[in-house]
């Protein structure tokens, strides 16, 4: 049975359409549509419910170590209210999950997780922690908003002061003020744009979630569903789990060695890895140049010879064009090559595009 987060009822109030996801009911798009809700967030601000992301706290005299056991990024350089990318990886250099990490103190970080990996990150972390750490699992007891968009600053600044704002990319402050909730705000998000992710009790959410949209109205804010949370972190080229990562795909592969520091620490998948830095494919984006929009798991061919799989793809409103991910043969993965994609029985063109397809100007 899905669970329905702290917000649930804000959604269906405002025409949510709700649909099962990751084991919680959320909103896909609201009346105003993916279409204008993509725009929104690309040219004003939108406010998504993330309450069913997986949060986790490691503490403790070896929780540094653990993580550096645990992790492909080195931690060892973090301060108090960083935030850093990573993965966590099988023996076999596979990929469990991508995760945020951000650290609190010196002896506690915050993890924040895939909604549908929750549990099983939270079993592999556990089986595989060792010596003086601690670990819980808080997912139940934290609501999370998004506000995304070029407008997100000035929104915040109406509603919080200037302590309680990050101030800079991939940074957080764990007691700032938003109104008179008190959140943890990160300055970070899956959508391409400047914004950040707000972090409360759930018994504040509706509350935080009103305010934001009330004091937000008049600078172009709407809610936004699952739908175009999709669109636009593709249009940015941001991987998702399950779509352009998984247990048979490494980091190197998907085009996230940014994530992955092979020289600095050991850890698990790194032997595996080690031999695997100049993969025989690699993550690459396609322009549909045809007629046609590819999705998940469509061939990519040259002629008659296959060279990889599409990992998802739609129709962009911003670029108002259609792209793709995808996984190809490293040797045919060149920008410019002309391709074909099978969408359906039917051959569309389409040519290797660089990644991201989007940038925020």
């Amino acid at each position: 049975m899905e669970s329905k987060t702290p917000l649930y009822s804000r959604h269906v109030a405002a025409g949510g359409k709700m649909v099962s996801f990751a084991g919680y009911l959320l909103p896909v798009q609201y009346p105003t549509g993916i279409l204008a809700e993509h725009m929104a967030v690309r040219t004003a601000a939108g406010l998504f419910d993330i309450s069913h992301m997986g949060e986790f706290l490691l503490e403790g005299k070896e929780a540094l170590a653990n993580l550096q056991h645990l992790l492909t990024n080195d931690f060892t350089s973090m301060y108090d209210g960083r935030v850093r990318y990573s993965l966590l990886c099988y023996d076999d250099g596979g990929v469990v999950d991508d995760l945020v990490v951000c650290r609190l103190q010196p002896e506690k970080y915050l993890l924040v997780v895939n909604a549908a990996n929750r549990r099983k990150d939270a079993q592999w972390i556990q089986t595989h922690l060792a010596g003086k750490v601690r670990f819980e699992d808080l997912s139940d007891r934290v609501a999370q908003i998004a506000l995304q968009g070029p407008n997100a600053p000035k929104i915040l600044k109406k509603i919080a002061g200037e302590s309680s704002i990050p101030q800079k990319y991939y940074t957080f402050v764990e007691k700032g003020m938003v109104g008179d909730i008190p959140c943890l705000v990160s300055r970070t998000g899956y959508t391409g744009e400047l914004g950040y992710e707000l972090y409360c009790a759930p018994q504040d959410a509706e509350r935080l979630w009103d305010l934001l949209l009330k004091v937000g109205k008049d600078d172009g804010l709407i809610p936004c569903g699952l739908g175009a949370r999709d669109t636009l972190r593709l249009e940015a080229a941001m991987p998702l789990y399950g779509h352009e990562m998984d247990e048979t795909i490494t980091p190197f592969e998907a085009g996230l060695s940014f994530g992955v520091k092979m020289h600095s620490h050991d850890f698990i998948g790194r032997e595996a890895l080690s031999g695997k830095t100049h993969p025989s494919r690699v993550r690459v984006g396609l322009k549909m140049t045809g007629r046609g929009i590819a999705r998940g798991g469509e061939p990519v061919r040259i002629g008659e010879q296959p060279i990889g799989k599409t990992t998802s793809g739609t129709f962009c409103p911003y670029l108002k064009s259609a792209v793709a991910m995808a996984l190809v043969d490293s040797t045919r993965a060149d920008a410019g090559t002309e391709v074909e994609v099978e969408i359906r029985g039917r051959r569309v063109a389409a040519q290797i595009t660089p990644l991201p397809f989007y940038k925020r100007p």
